[in-house]
């Protein structure tokens, strides 16, 4: 290996010691914290998962600790009952080279009380651990589990097989006849990241007999998930997504989709609890009194924006079960915010988070904890259900801040910055009115991180184009300097493009100001966490309005930053994030020395035909989504003239492309064909295609394709 080389793959060996959080609980009194972590086993090849637990006193001081991390990589799911008596596992283990073998587990404190081997029972299929569709619930009488798995799949066989003459199986969840002929009917799945999820069910495991048994009730053109049981055990709630308006659409990333808040009791009763149409809705949960909590937004539109807060009262649940009100009349809690409103303690951007933390309602049930991005951080807030009030207690200094648990009025969070790992703080919640005055405290050691990056500089640039007669103008930008005032500037535009870069730790950016760069984190018009306007505005602008923000960020950055020079710039940004970058190099052909695209949009006119999401292309170049009726060159011609690839001819950025084979979101085609149109032009490039899917995260593809993204730009940045 090079100098060059060696430098850079020791420095994402360093950063790929430094663990995150993944999780954390509290038990019953808030006395007690578990914490799950993770961190890249290079050896192994992927992620390795830990648990360390800690002990508080009245304080909340730590006075014990876990002597050493309890590996659990090979657990899907855990769960504890809801007295503390018991944990649930859902643990895979590989059975032979190729065979997996799936166990459901439950612990007491001192031994292990019931292994099932859901593999051999053949119940049902894989257990869904994903975080769209997976959940594992305990019933309040730590009887019963519910779970979410694949339907098994209808049994088939050839128009022509020799078999005895009494053969058929009635068992599982598929349908129990063998018919004949249909081994290769092709089921829709839910697309990129869940591949091979096609139609999700309920199981219920009853601990005392061992049973386990699929629940009855939920309509055939449904799938469940994030199920958990009611307050009372005689019914449990989920979300359940439509699976043919207008057809299935991929769900990963995509708020958007048609779905339901249902209620199913054991004998298969089955009612809606939301609205009946037009809604999108997540993360049920559950208040002391039995009230029930969710997200909610209007389907359709772009994949991601602001959300609803809403409640339904438990009078109100017990009328619809009664089928004494069949329209839901859930309270708006949170409604969409279009721009901003003020609260007690600063501005408030409205609700962009994907779930609610599993237990985020005080002790009284007259409060909840959640946590959104605002502008250029993702903060914790707590709404006072009945005055209305929002009160941020996020810790007063830069950075993230999530919360994790709420037990006993005691919460638990986590907080990271770009220079800083992520690090769990405790707090109490006082009393309401009350809640600015939080006082959070530290747990446990913090994660030591190279010298280097904590000299960084973190600059929030907040824009706005004051000359424009667009109806949003503003938006905002992350700059992180260089070791030098002489650094390379990475131009960075995040993915989605709904989405948005927050002042959290990632290894990538620290990764970049270690190997002596500076970057700008665009947080283009569009983004989420400044306002469901400002989401929707780039909607019919994409190429334009995000170009022109990047634009001017440059500008000001120029201006503001005691930067030498500015004229070693590259493009760096993956999915939507290669869109704006492969327009920008198009646009501006002699404005950046290098280029690295990951899963980049480069065209949604062809995107359209194959990706999982064709809707999004629609929606983005100001189209309403339909496949009916006549095929028309209108629509395509829209989307073709947005697209980068109009420019590719002006490019003349050296560019390496980065490439997942199993992307369904932008499948890889995309960016070969950027490629095959760069070779023809003569413009330098290299692609790297990846045994992996949108995201590039399995350990074999982030570490090459970053450190080849890296190499990529030094070398380019000496010619």
């Amino acid at each position: 290996m090079s100098g060059q080389i060696e430098k850079i793959v020791q420095v994402y060996k360093t950063l790929a010691k430094i663990p995150s959080i993944v999780s954390g609980r509290l038990n019953k009194s808030g006395t007690r914290i578990s914490s799950k972590w993770s961190v890249r086993n290079l050896d192994k090849g992927k992620n390795s998962q830990y648990i360390v637990d800690y002990a508080l006193n009245g304080e909340l001081n730590v006075i014990a600790e876990s002597e050493f991390g309890i590996d659990v990589s090979n657990e899907l799911l855990s769960s504890v009952s809801p007295n503390d008596t018991y944990k649930a596992v859902i643990r895979e283990e590989k059975n032979g080279k190729d065979n997996k073998k799936c166990y459901l587990e439950v612990w007491s404190k001192s031994y292990l009380a019931h292994t099932i081997d859901l593999t051999a029972l053949d119940v049902h299929g894989d257990v869904y651990a994903d975080g769209e569709f997976g959940s594992l619930d305990w019933s309040p009488d730590e009887k019963s589990l519910i779970y979410i798995a694949e339907q098994k799949p209808k049994k088939s066989e050839p128009y022509i097989k020799r078999k005895a003459a009494d053969s058929d199986k009635n068992e599982g969840s598929g349908d129990k006849k063998v018919t004949p002929g249909e081994e290769y009917i092709y089921k829709p799945d839910w697309g990129e990241q869940l591949v091979g999820k096609k139609q999700s069910v309920i199981v219920k495991c009853d601990l005392d007999n061992e049973a386990i048994t699929i629940l009855q009730g939920v309509p055939e053109d449904l799938c469940p998930g994030q199920v958990r049981f009611a307050p009372d055990g005689k019914g449990i709630v989920g979300v359940a997504w439509k699976t043919d308006d207008p057809r299935r659409l991929g769900l990963i990333y995509c708020t958007n989709r048609e779905s339901q808040i249902f209620w199913l009791s054991f004998d298969g009763l089955y009612r809606r609890l939301s609205k009946p149409s037009g809604v999108s809705v997540l993360s049920p949960r559950f208040t002391p009194n039995g009230g029930l909590l969710w997200l909610q937004r209007g389907s359709g539109g772009p994949h991601d924006a602001c959300h609803q807060l809403v409640k339904l009262d438990r009078a109100t649940i017990e009328d619809i079960l009664k089928a004494e009100q069949s329209e839901s009349k859930e309270t708006i809690l949170i409604d969409i915010v279009q721009t901003s409103t003020k609260i007690s303690n600063g501005d408030f951007f409205g609700v962009y988070t994907h779930n609610l933390p599993a237990k985020c309602v005080s002790a009284d049930g007259k409060r909840v904890v959640f946590n959104t991005v605002k502008q250029v951080e993702v903060n914790s807030y707590v709404l006072d259900m009945e005055s209305g009030a929002i009160t941020n207690i996020s810790p007063q200094r830069a950075g993230s801040c999530s919360v994790l648990s709420v037990r006993s009025d005691v919460v638990l969070a986590t907080f990271s910055n770009i220079t800083t790992p992520g690090q769990l703080y405790v707090a109490k919640l006082p009393s309401p009115g009350s809640e600015h005055a939080i006082q959070w405290k530290p747990v446990g050691t913090p994660t030591a991180v190279p010298e280097g990056l904590g000299k960084a500089e973190v600059k929030y640039m907040y824009l706005e184009h004051e000359d424009s007669d667009d109806a949003v103008k503003s938006f905002t930008a992350i700059y992180v300097s260089g070791a030098t005032e002489r650094c390379p500037l990475i131009v960075w535009p995040h993915g989605g493009p709904h989405s948005a870069f927050v002042n959290a730790f990632a290894l990538e950016t620290a990764m970049f100001h270690l190997l002596g760069f500076s970057t700008l984190r665009l947080n283009f018009r569009g983004s989420t966490g400044n306002g469901d306007a400002n989401v929707r505005c780039l909607i019919k602008h994409i190429g334009v309005y995000d170009v022109q923000d990047c634009l001017l960020s440059l500008k000001e950055l120029k201006e503001t930053v005691p930067m030498k020079e500015l004229k070693d710039k590259v493009l760096y940004g993956g999915s939507y994030g290669g869109f704006l970058c492969a327009h920008l190099a198009g646009q501006y052909p002699d404005m950046f020395r290098a280029m690295v695209l990951r899963n980049p949009l480069i065209d949604l006119a062809t995107k359209v035909n194959y990706a999982d999401n064709p809707d999004g292309c629609y929606v983005e170049a100001g189209l309403d989504f339909n496949e009916s009726g006549p095929v028309t060159e209108d629509a395509l011609l829209s989307m073709r003239r947005c697209s980068p690839i109009v420019h590719v001819h002006k490019v003349k950025t050296p560019t390496a492309l980065m490439l997942g084979s199993a992307d369904k979101r932008v499948p890889a085609y995309q960016g070969l064909e950027y490629a095959k149109r760069l070779h023809a032009n003569g413009v330098v490039h290299k692609v790297f295609m990846y045994d992996d899917n949108h995201a590039l995260r399995t350990q074999s593809a982030e570490m090459d394709n970053l450190i080849n993204g890296a190499e990529w730009f030094l070398t380019h940045l000496k010619n």
